[in-house]
């Protein structure tokens, strides 16, 4: 494959995929006969109220759960096929998550906290410490460094969420209502930092929202409703304030 055809295929192929979840003696269908591809580069928006299937789409997509048909494929990986093991080194390896409740671990600087992505790679301590700094000072946090979860705002704890997320360049970035914890202002800060790394690095974002205001930086919003995919629309009205 030339590196031309490898741009030119998207980075998330997913085929035919159903989710059934047995309920006692009833068997609930999440998810009916989804079909998705997403590009490199793209920033790709699940959107739905609660109830719509976008978090169990998100599980399939992050290989957080197996479909009961069907398969996701992640740069031509089909994942939904990978075991436990597999599955763990591929995450560390291609994948990084913003979550709504930062995730941060209380007893970790936030240096450290950005800094576990590359321990994971084998980085040395000093460098992947010092490219954790270099991120945070970049998201605003220099003042933060050796500072606990516990010690910072929700909004400084989601812009070190930001940094962990992007420090090893995965290829996909999802982000879980990103901003479901916090004010407006706060809230087109974090949406713009993510657009703006995602833009410098050349790097996919997956967004899960219910909220039209974040899926309004998408380039494409998928909507589902009753877990179904039921709208694809690339987003002419994307947001341009993608500045940090």
């Amino acid at each position: 494959m030339t590196p031309s055809d490898a741009r030119s295929r998207p980075i998330i192929e997913v085929k035919n995929i159903r989710k059934e979840y047995p309920i006692g003696d009833e068997t609930v269908v999440a998810l009916k006969h989804i079909n998705l591809n997403v590009m490199r580069g793209e920033i790709c928006c699940i959107f739905g109220t609660s109830g719509s299937g976008k978090s169990t789409l998100l599980n399939q997509l992050a290989g957080m759960e197996k479909p009961t048909r069907g398969e996701v494929l992640i740069g031509g990986v089909p994942i939904s096929r990978l075991n436990e093991n597999q599955l763990a080194s591929f995450r560390q390896r291609h994948l990084g998550f913003v979550f709504q409740s930062y995730n941060l671990l209380p007893n970790l600087t936030a240096t450290e906290n950005v800094a576990m992505p590359l321990l994971f790679r084998g980085v040395p301590k000093a460098q992947r410490e010092a490219a954790a700094r270099k991120l945070l000072c970049r998201v605003g946090l220099s003042h933060r460094l050796d500072h606990f979860p516990r010690q910072m705002s929700g909004g400084q704890q989601q812009r070190a969420g930001i940094a962990r997320a992007f420090i090893a360049r995965p290829d996909v970035v999802f982000a879980d209502e990103p901003t479901g914890n916090l004010d407006s202002k706060t809230t087109v800060e974090i949406m713009n930092m993510i657009c703006t790394f995602a833009r410098d690095y050349h790097q996919t974002i997956i967004l899960v929202t219910h909220d039209p205001e974040m899926a309004s930086y998408a380039h494409r919003i998928v909507t589902l409703i009753d877990g179904e995919i039921v709208s694809n629309q690339v987003n002419n009205k994307e947001k341009s304030r993608h500045e940090t």
